[in-house]
């Protein structure tokens, strides 16, 4: 049993392969009764969906313990491919839209996902602390920490202080300018060969607070 996600994670174990290679027919599944992925781009879930999800994977290995929360989950991405790869780590996904949660729950249980909870909340009335929040191109990044910046834990205990990382594509000149030099931005077409990431980024925020 392989997946995409075999070609850049070689140290997948068979269970965390074996979920990988689920999700494609679950979001197959629940796409027909729920649009949370693009009709017309759910055969290219694996590569423009999951792998896209785990580029922060490739930034990043998060520590056992770490708080992650996924703002505007949508369909659970890039949480429920996230939670896979560390199982270890929990991870909190909040959507406004319940239907959409309603998606995360089923394919959270049928994955045996036991380090995953979703809810159907509104980011600005949430109340949590975590050490990461990740959001997969949900709003322009001053208005998304306008909204988000309270859920964020001010201690930092993994090798990447605490923060927000963003998921984006195109040109992020202007939406980066309010950042300057605090952001980095990294082209995630450096990790991965199909031509899909040519033009997609990863942005990583740190929050204020203590190591």
């Amino acid at each position: 049993m392989t997946c995409a996600a075999d070609k850049y994670f070689p140290s997948l174990t068979d269970e965390q392969r074996r979920r990988f290679c689920m999700l494609p027919g679950l979001y197959a599944e629940w796409n027909g009764k729920v649009n949370v992925i693009s009709r017309k781009d759910i055969g290219n879930l694996e590569v423009n969906h999951l792998l896209h999800s785990l580029a922060i994977a490739k930034f990043i290995t998060f520590a056992p313990g770490t708080k992650v929360i996924d703002v505007g989950t949508g369909g659970g991405l890039p949480g429920i491919p996230l939670a896979v790869m560390f199982p270890d780590v929990q991870f909190t996904l909040i959507d406004s839209i319940a239907k959409k949660i309603m998606v995360v729950r089923d394919i959270t249980a049928t994955l045996g996902l036991g380090n995953v909870t979703a809810v159907t909340a509104r980011s600005e009335s949430f109340r949590g602390q975590y050490d990461f929040i990740v959001s997969r191109a949900v709003t322009e990044m001053s208005s998304f920490l306008s909204l988000a910046h309270h859920l964020l834990s001010p201690r930092s205990f993994n090798t990447v202080h605490n923060g927000y990382l963003f998921l984006k594509g195109g040109d992020l000149a202007d939406e980066l300018k309010p950042f300057s030099s605090a952001a980095t931005v990294i082209d995630i077409k450096g990790w991965y060969d199909e031509p899909y990431f040519e033009t997609k980024k990863l942005i990583y925020l740190p929050g204020k607070g203590k190591k």
